[in-house]
């Protein structure tokens, strides 16, 4: 009611005073429970302190709690040990450390009895995959390496020789071709070939460059004629190098349309053979393996390195046999031996075929480290059949061998005991 309503009459106070007087109860009553509430909150709070501490787990229940304890997977672990004490940590750390130490030791001596169950001179031949055919190397390379890069050419020269190691009056046939990345022919030319000893064995009185000539008529050496096979026969006691013995290097000019660079063959060569192999092979059977004996006329007394390949019936190849000792001059005898457990766990179909032999005399001093004999290419010998049960199982055995499986068996057993104690919790003896 605002000062222009006029008067008030007394009886309106009336009626406004008793209804202001009927809410006071109610005004008092909602404050008092209030004002309850409030004290009795306050006096339940007086009895608490401020904050209950969680309790401690012991380390016990820790091992036994589920890793998903308190929605947390892994929890448990993850704690368990920043729980345990410094001396269980150390215990546990040297635990595992033995452990590891006990593996590595006894891969170490599996693999090696495994490696070593065979003798060094007669192995299968799939451990030496590359050394079952004679040295043939053929290789591949840019013409232009610079055109390569740049994408401007894909010109790719196909580089071929039949032997890396000559001897006396042998020859190699060296050949070159251009193709593209398809293999695909592409011109090509040799403009030029010059053999000569190699650049650290040249001096004042080495032998002038002798060249070589490369052709594609189907002649000398060359297989087809017109293929873009170009080929050249090189014979170092023919051409210049007679006395020479050593490394050879044949540098090679070839171009292919406006694409010129320059390459090379490697030779070894040996004037004359410090030994011959006459081809007579001796059979026997002995203490469980097949010995081949190769007669051999010796020139040059001293130590020589000879290989050779073993192939089955069907002509798989199923090992490679060596020899590695000293000869005196004169008749001698090469002894290749095929180890019998090596029969027996290969299991190859007789008879063998004994090929492609070839041999060295190693020299302790100068360059080069060996005089070469003159290798006996294809078959040389087929053995007589043989049952397998006529071999020995046994592995091979040698001073060595049992030298180093013994040492071997000494770091399992100390691993070992050092991870026993370790587990025990007390000091290893």
């Amino acid at each position: 009611m605002t000062p222009d309503d006029g008067p008030v009459s007394s009886s309106s106070w009336l009626r406004r005073g008793r209804w202001l007087l009927a809410l006071v109860p109610l005004v008092l009553g909602v404050g008092g429970l209030f004002w309850w509430q409030a004290s009795e909150g306050a006096e339940a709070r007086e009895g608490l302190p401020e904050a209950l501490p969680l309790p401690e787990p012991e380390p016990q229940e820790v091992a036994r709690a589920p890793a998903g304890r308190a929605g947390v997977p892994g929890a448990a672990e993850a704690a368990a040990p920043s729980l345990l004490s410094p001396e269980a940590r150390e215990r546990e750390a040297r635990r595992e450390l033995w452990q590891k130490r006990l593996e590595r030791a006894q891969r170490s001596l599996e693999a090696y009895v495994a490696a070593t169950r065979y003798p060094p001179e007669s192995r299968p031949s799939r451990e030496h995959p590359d050394q079952m055919e004679l040295a043939e190397p053929e290789r591949t390379r840019p013409l232009s390496p610079k055109a390569a890069q740049d994408g401007t050419s894909d010109v790719q020269l196909r580089l071929k020789q039949d032997k890396v190691f000559v001897v006396g009056d042998e020859s190699v046939l060296l050949s070159v071709a251009c193709e593209d990345s398809r293999r695909e022919a592409r011109p090509c030319e040799v403009l030029s070939a010059v053999a000569h000893e190699a650049d650290h064995l040249m001096g004042e009185a080495g032998v002038a460059g002798v060249p070589v000539v490369f052709g594609d008529s189907g002649l000398d050496g060359d297989a087809v004629a017109g293929d873009g096979m170009l080929t050249g026969r090189f014979q170092p006691s023919r051409q210049g190098f007679a006395m020479f013995s050593g490394t050879l290097r044949v540098d090679v000019r070839v171009r292919s349309g406006s694409l010129e660079d320059a390459t090379f063959f490697d030779v070894l060569y040996t004037p004359a053979p410090p030994a011959t192999f006459t081809r007579r092979v001796r059979e026997v059977l002995e203490s469980g393996s097949l010995d081949l004996y190769l007669t051999v006329q010796v020139r040059k007394a001293g130590r020589y390195v000879v290989s050779a390949r073993l192939d089955d019936e069907g002509g798989v190849p199923f090992s490679a046999v060596s020899f590695n000792e000293e000869l005196t001059e004169g008749v001698q005898e090469v002894r290749l031996n095929v180890f019998g457990k090596l029969i027996r766990d290969e299991a190859p179909t007789f008879p063998l075929t004994l090929r492609d032999v070839e041999g060295f005399l190693l020299k302790e001093m100068g360059d080069p480290d060996r005089e070469l004999m003159v290798t006996l290419r294809g078959p040389v010998h087929t053995t007589r059949e043989y049952a397998l049960h006529q071999f020995s199982p046994a592995e091979w055995r040698s001073p060595e061998r049992d030298r180093y499986t013994n040492e071997l068996q000494k770091d399992v057993v100390e691993a070992q005991t050092q991870l026993d104690a370790a587990l025990a919790d007390k000091p290893a003896p």
